[in-house]
């Protein structure tokens, strides 16, 4: 049994499937909310860290100063040997800490687009067993650069970082692999003044009446990203 640790920033961007994976496999999933009294776990208290997404940018410290502490305990994790997994926001912290800039993306991306993996991850025995192209979920503006010695993994017509792994075992993925039906649900309700005209922004009718195989595509793929990281 792993001790995986969840940082979650707002109500309506939880763990989703990531929260199945562990159950199925005999995990403990706890969780950080920032949004409450966001206590932090000890480093010996947890086996793999993931970090979720969020509306927020990481360097909005005065609107939320609790990402200071954040990225404290992400960069402690990283220093400690952890296996570190990061969603969307969670992604452009894990790329913060290991000194990469974060920045606005040319296009906000948010809907269901296809992400292309890269040669690398394609020779990958993380990322090897995926598909060439897989139609992910987005929902972002920023986007980051990549970590010096990162693997650069995947890239979308919008956006040319999405996904990187550093040491073998931090990962950050831009685009969202553990949504369901109803994480998107609660993100839409509470994200709708995003969904402005632009190339690379679907309609909300478009996005809430996905295709329920979408759903079971991402979650397979993240199910068997998550089984092949160490630790």
């Amino acid at each position: 049994m792993m001790k995986i640790h969840c940082l979650q920033h707002v109500p309506f961007e939880g763990p989703a499937a990531v929260g199945r994976w562990a159950e199925s496999r005999g995990h403990l999933l706890t969780a950080t909310r920032f949004f409450e009294d966001g206590s932090l776990p000890r480093m010996k208290d947890f086996d793999r860290l993931v970090v979720m997404g969020g509306p927020m940018n990481i360097y909005e410290e005065d609107c939320y100063p609790w990402l200071t502490r954040e990225k404290r305990f992400i960069g402690e994790a990283v220093t400690a040997g952890k296996t570190v997994v990061g969603v969307c926001l969670g992604a452009q912290l894990i790329a913060g800490v290991l000194g990469a800039k974060v920045r606005r993306n040319r296009h906000k991306e948010i809907g269901w687009f296809p992400v292309e993996w890269t040669e690398q991850a394609r020779q990958s025995a993380v990322f090897g067993f995926l598909p060439e192209r897989l139609d992910a979920f987005h929902w972002h503006g920023d986007t980051f650069d990549l970590p010096v010695g990162a693997l650069h993994l995947a890239r979308s017509e919008a956006c040319e970082n999405q996904a990187f792994l550093y040491d073998s075992r931090v990962l950050g993925l831009q685009f969202h692999l553990e949504s369901t039906a109803e994480s998107v649900r609660f993100l839409t309700e509470n994200c709708r003044d995003e969904l402005v005209p632009a190339p690379y922004i679907e309609k909300e009718g478009e996005i809430l009446s996905t295709d329920p195989d979408r759903f079971r595509g991402i979650n397979e793929a993240m199910f068997g990203i998550l089984d092949r990281l160490p630790g």
